[in-house]
C-alpha cells in the first residue's frame, strides 16, 4: 500500500536567528564600546567554547535588542570584546502570559522555569501552595531566586530572547491572590476535570494579559481552587489525562501559543 503525503507549500523560508554564541551581560551595553566579559561569560567563551581573538558572538543586556561583538583579546582569566553594532531584533511573544507556579520539588521547578522562558512567558510568579513540598523563606528563598534568575538568563541565551522575563519573589498563594487583579487580565487555572477545556476559552484581545495558575504535586487544594475562583480565575482542563505539575504548565503554555500566540504559521519564525 502506498502512503500519500500532503503537498504543503509553506511559502516562506526562514533563516536561523542565532548564528553566533549568545551571552547575557549586565546592562548597559553600548555599540562601539570595548569591555571585559563577566567572569561566567568569559569562562564559557574561552574555556568551554574555546573562542579566540577575531571570533564573534552576540551579547544582550536583557532590555531589548542585541549586539554583535568581536573578541579583541583573551587569556585564561579575561576576555575583552568590542561591540560592533546593535540590532533591534526582538523575539518576544505578543501574548503576555504570567505563569503563577506553585513551588515544585527537586529540579522540577528549574525545568519549569527554563522551559517557560523558551515558551515565551513574560513573568514568573513562584508561590507557596498547601501542597508545595519546598517551604522557602528568608535567605533560602533569596538564594533560590538568584538561582532561578541564572536559569532565566541561560534560557534566554539559548532560545534567542533579548528581554528577560520578570521573576517575582516567593510568597504564599493566598497573599498573592489578595493583590489587586490586573485590569482586563484573563485568569486561568489548570484543574483536572474542569468543565471547560482550554480550547473553548475565547481568545484574549490583542495585548490582553493572561495569568496561568498551576498547582504543585497533587494540584491545588479545594480551598485554593475556591479562593482563586473568587479572584477571577476560570478552571480549565487539558484533555482527559492527568498531567504532572512539571508537564501541565508547559503543555498549557505551548497550547496557548498554538491557539493564540506565535506558534501560528503566520507569526512564527521557527
Amino acid at each position: 500500500m502506498r502512503l500519500q503525503t500532503a503537498n504543503i507549500d509553506c511559502g516562506k523560508t526562514y533563516n536561523s536567528t542565532v548564528n553566533h554564541p549568545r551571552f547575557h551581560c549586565p546592562p548597559p551595553l553600548v555599540a562601539g564600546a570595548r569591555l571585559d566579559l563577566p567572569d561566567r561569560v568569559a569562562h564559557h567563551a574561552s574555556t568551554v567554547l574555546r573562542l579566540r581573538p577575531a571570533d564573534e558572538m552576540t551579547l544582550f543586556d536583557g532590555t531589548g535588542g542585541e549586539y554583535r561583538a568581536q573578541i579583541v583579546a583573551s587569556d585564561r582569566r579575561r576576555v575583552s570584546v568590542e561591540l560592533t553594532h546593535w540590532s533591534a531584533v526582538e523575539r518576544e511573544s505578543l501574548l503576555p502570559v504570567t505563569l503563577v507556579q506553585a513551588l515544585q520539588a527537586g529540579e522540577k521547578m528549574d525545568l519549569t522555569v527554563q522551559k517557560a522562558v523558551e515558551l515565551g512567558v513574560a513573568r514568573i510568579v513562584p508561590v507557596l501552595s498547601r501542597r508545595s513540598v519546598p517551604r522557602l523563606a528568608g535567605e533560602r528563598a533569596g538564594r533560590r531566586l538568584e538561582h532561578w534568575r541564572a536559569v532565566i538568563s541561560a534560557a534566554c541565551e539559548q532560545c534567542g530572547r533579548n528581554r528577560l522575563p520578570e521573576l517575582l519573589p516567593v510568597e504564599p498563594l493566598a497573599s498573592w491572590l489578595a493583590r489587586p487583579q490586573p485590569a482586563g487580565a484573563r485568569r486561568l487555572m489548570l484543574a483536572a476535570g474542569a468543565a471547560c477545556s482550554l480550547a473553548r476559552v475565547p481568545p484574549p484581545l490583542a495585548g490582553q494579559p493572561v495569568e496561568l495558575l498551576v498547582g504543585a504535586e497533587g494540584g491545588l487544594a479545594a480551598e485554593e481552587v475556591q479562593l482563586a475562583a473568587l479572584s477571577g480565575f476560570l478552571s480549565v482542563r487539558l484533555g482527559p489525562r492527568v498531567l504532572r505539575t512539571e508537564t501541565a504548565g508547559l503543555a498549557a503554555l505551548a497550547a496557548m501559543q498554538v491557539l493564540w500566540g506565535d506558534f501560528k504559521e503566520e507569526t512564527t519564525d521557527v
